[in-house]
């Protein structure tokens, strides 16, 4: 007879997966496109097998399923609530836990350079968007972009940003984003650029988050 605690013990199975931080990088990295286990592994510097390992746990928890191409496995999420679940996980974690707090504030130590870095809310780029004064940058790889991206959005890669400032409208205020809260390209674009004398600011949140919320995506 099932009992509550065999119910249980099978959630603590999902909490399990998630109670690894390489794990959660292979999820970040998942919510912006499906991907190889050797895409995975390069952009979360783990090796294949660790990767293909951490992929495993995932998988037998229910939150990433895999396909086969070709000779590849392609991995996705199952589900895009689980986009939601890491944000509430980061939500609890920055409320109750003074450690995600101080690195919170050493990752983005320049935030409050001038106000220059200042995260721009959901709501008011819908707002900037809507009245046509605001362009969105994207400074995901062009793989990640071409899986899935904001309307409108330029997608110019960080590596590339000083080659492609054309691109680039200077009548405009920018918004650049990338694969969520605590990617650091787009705080990265922003520096660049502000020095360079562009009106610019960073999405507080990024792609999955966007997607997530039920927003248009291409």
């Amino acid at each position: 007879m099932t009992s509550q605690q065999d119910l249980l013990d099978t959630l603590a199975q999902v909490a399990r997966a998630l109670g690894n931080g390489h794990r959660l990088a292979l999820l970040e990295r998942l919510a912006q496109a499906d991907a190889s286990v050797e895409t995975l592994a390069g952009v979360t510097s783990l090796t294949v097998g660790n990767a293909s390992q951490h992929l495993q746990h995932l998988r037998r928890a229910g939150l990433v399923t895999a396909s086969r191409s070709g000779k590849q496995m392609i991995y996705q999420l199952t589900d895009e609530r689980i986009v939601t679940l890491m944000e509430l996980l980061r939500q609890v974690a920055e409320t109750n836990l003074a450690e995600m707090e101080r690195l919170v504030s050493r990752l983005f130590a320049d935030d409050d350079a001038g106000g220059a870095l200042e995260a721009v809310s959901r709501d008011t780029l819908l707002t900037g968007l809507k009245s046509g004064k605001v362009a969105l940058l994207d400074v995901r790889p062009e793989d990640e972009f071409e899986a899935g991206h904001l309307p409108e959005a330029i997608n110019i890669p960080l590596t590339q940003l000083e080659d492609m400032l054309d691109k680039l409208p200077r009548d405009k205020e920018i918004v650049a984003y990338c694969r969520g809260r605590y990617c650091t390209l787009s705080h990265e674009a922003v520096r660049r650029l502000g020095q360079l004398g562009y009106r610019i600011r960073r999405f507080e949140e990024g792609y999955p988050e966007w997607k997530a919320a039920g927003l248009p995506v291409i």
